[in-house]
């Protein structure tokens, strides 16, 4: 494995580790985002609104249980096509519950004396939402987030599988091949990949959150 990574010819080119790990970036953001933009939503609406929880709590719970490999297969199915296309339905199923149990549980979980006080003020149901319980529901949310995106990272490999590339094509060519130094070079640069996001997402959420709400 270390000869497999010390290799300048194995960094180089289009199917090069480098251009390996850019691809493997791009699924995980794209799945990410999309699961955000549609989990964040949700979560919120019915934090604040404590209605509708349990119906998507535990949909979200339910596409969580299904395997990825299995989802993959399902998503091609559906879409009629082998490609990026249903590698992102599969990525965005298994990001969309951690992000929708979080934001929902730090909305939720705000205090309702906090909420009766910024009432009393005169806030608006709009202002309450984003200036006293986005704010105070933000360490949860961060949390979901970077739940997810150790979620999809790891779980990005599967695009492997359907002629894509992404660190994933070195464990299934490797596999193939007997190649086992590049199968685990592969693995290796996953498990790298995710640990430097999650640290990305830890000083993103200390940036993020506000003062009076740090532990330390």
């Amino acid at each position: 494995m270390w000869e497999y990574l010390t290799d300048p010819y194995n960094w180089s080119g289009p199917e090069g580790i480098w251009a390996r790990i850019i691809e493997h970036i791009w699924y995980t953001f794209a799945a990410l985002g999309l699961s955000a933009a549609i989990a964040l939503p949700i979560g919120l609406r019915i934090g604040h609104t404590r209605r509708g929880a349990f119906l998507a709590i535990n949909l979200g719970n339910a596409a969580r249980a299904l395997p990825s490999l299995g989802l993959l297969m399902l998503a091609v199915l559906i879409t009629d096509q082998i490609g990026f296309l249903p590698v992102l339905i599969a990525l965005v199923a298994l990001g969309i519950p951690p992000i929708l149990a979080s934001t929902y549980a730090g909305v939720s979980g705000v205090d309702p004396a906090t909420i009766d006080a910024a009432r009393g003020m005169g806030m608006t149901g709009r202002e309450i939402l984003t200036k006293v319980e986005i704010p105070i529901a933000m360490p949860l949310i961060i949390s979901g987030l970077r739940g997810a995106t150790l979620q999809i990272v790891s779980t990005a490999t599967i695009a492997a599988l359907v002629s894509l590339g992404g660190l994933g094509r070195y464990v299934v060519d490797g596999l193939k091949l007997r190649d086992f130094p590049q199968m685990f070079t592969g693995a290796l640069l996953v498990a790298l990949l995710a640990i430097l996001l999650d640290v990305m997402f830890a000083v993103a959420g200390r940036i993020a959150v506000s003062d009076g709400l740090k532990t330390d």
